[in-house]
């Protein structure tokens, strides 16, 4: 390489060979590194648009297989996650740094952090059991870890529930997993479980015949299963029948509130009475008092 070279190009490339050979360093090590982090550099590019073309590709299949969201996303970002440590590992070892030990510091960071965030791992494995096995999906109306409400968001550490009266609950999912899950979303019917009371001096098979009136006309009470109409227990005050309609999940609560109104109203028209717990009190006067 000539001087007027070395001048146009405002870097006088004699000069740093020269520093090199001086301090000892081989051009040729220098050139090899060179060409080793250039390498190292198009991996790590690559890689990044290999990875992207993957993950892309692997949530359209899930996609088309109706994978739940949430499921979708987490396998994404984990698959994603793990491809660009294989991505950083390799571009690493083209520079000539030994990646065993990287590997052994990763490992130990992975344990001391697992160690750390032991609660945080139990939610997140029982989220990742919940998106998999879907006790319950988002809308589904639930009852765990000593709450209920309905499912607003399903995710990797938490569930969140909006209770009846409008508030928000979040629940972590490790106590979810370890608890009884109550589902009322989960079937399309349900049956309306009533107890009504009525005299003892009123006749039963007029109650009886009264109750069946009232749901036949409801028209969300199903026909199939027939509606269970019966007396359940002589008590104390009172004959208590048992009226089991079934009807659409969606209609459980209505069915119940208006039934009881109409039972209510329509035993008052026909001269049904509600008893109320009576007792007998019995007076004795000792003599002499």
């Amino acid at each position: 390489m000539d001087d007027s070279t070395s001048t146009a190009s405002g870097f006088d490339w004699n000069s740093m060979l020269e520093f090199l050979r001086n301090n000892g360093i081989d051009s040729g090590t220098v050139v090899d590194f060179g060409s080793n982090l250039i390498l190292a550099l198009a991996i790590f590019y690559v890689g990044r648009l290999a990875i992207g073309f993957v993950v892309r590709g692997l949530k359209k299949v899930m996609q088309k297989q109706a994978v739940e969201k949430t499921l979708e996303t987490f396998v994404c970002n984990l698959v994603r996650m793990a491809l660009l440590v294989v991505v950083v590992i390799a571009a690493i070892g083209q520079i000539g740094i030994q990646t065993t030990s990287f590997i052994a510091i990763f490992g130990a960071a992975g344990l001391a952090v697992g160690l750390a965030l032991q609660g945080s791992l139990s939610n997140f494995a029982a989220g990742v059991l919940i998106v998999l096995f879907r006790p319950y999906r988002v809308g589904d109306f639930i009852e765990a870890a000593g709450v209920n409400g309905s499912v607003e968001q399903v995710q990797i550490l938490t569930t969140v529930l909006k209770t009846g009266d409008n508030k928000q609950v979040i629940v972590p999912n490790s106590q979810v997993m370890n608890s009884i899950i109550t589902n009322y979303s989960a079937n399309d019917t349900r049956r309306v479980d009533m107890v009504v009371g009525v005299s003892y001096d009123d006749d039963l098979d007029k109650v009886r015949d009264t109750i069946r009136e009232l749901v036949a006309a409801d028209e969300r009470i199903l026909s199939e299963p027939a509606c269970t109409i019966a007396v359940s227990a002589l008590a104390d005050s009172s004959v208590n029948f048992v009226v089991r309609p079934w009807v659409k999940t969606a209609d459980y609560w209505g069915v119940m509130f208006d039934l009881t109104e109409a039972i209510k109203k329509r035993f008052d028209e026909e001269g049904i009475s509600f008893p109320f717990p009576q007792q007998d009190v019995h007076l004795y006067q000792a003599s002499g008092a």
